[in-house]
């Protein structure tokens, strides 16, 4: 068991000319808070102006975290309906692998 957040949903066609789904999916890890957090006042004053100038001023870098999608489904609409899921972006599902099925469910 795992858990996955919708990354990307995209319109796309199958080899055949039917309409579909592209539905990205990365793995979601926990974050442990007090890495992202720094410990003294001056300090996450510090970062808050630097996330702050970064928004305003895109040209500025930004710490990106590299992403690996964890499942790519390509599916035609009639698949995407008969699955049963709405997938909605940046929502977490937890994925259960057992006897050859995959089961989602939304947390």
């Amino acid at each position: 068991m795992f858990r996955v957040r919708v990354n990307k949903i995209e319109s796309t066609r199958d080899i055949d000319g039917n309409l579909g789904k592209r539905l990205e999916l990365l793995e979601e890890q926990e974050v442990n808070p007090y890495v992202l957090r720094p410990q003294t006042d001056e300090a996450k004053m510090a970062q808050d102006i630097m996330q702050a100038l970064q928004q305003q001023m895109p040209f500025l870098p930004q710490r990106q975290q590299l992403t690996t999608p964890k499942i790519i489904l390509f599916l035609t609409e009639q698949e995407y309906d008969s699955l049963g899921i709405i997938f909605d972006v940046n929502q977490v599902y937890e994925v259960v692998l057992e006897n050859q099925v995959i089961r989602f469910r939304k947390i």
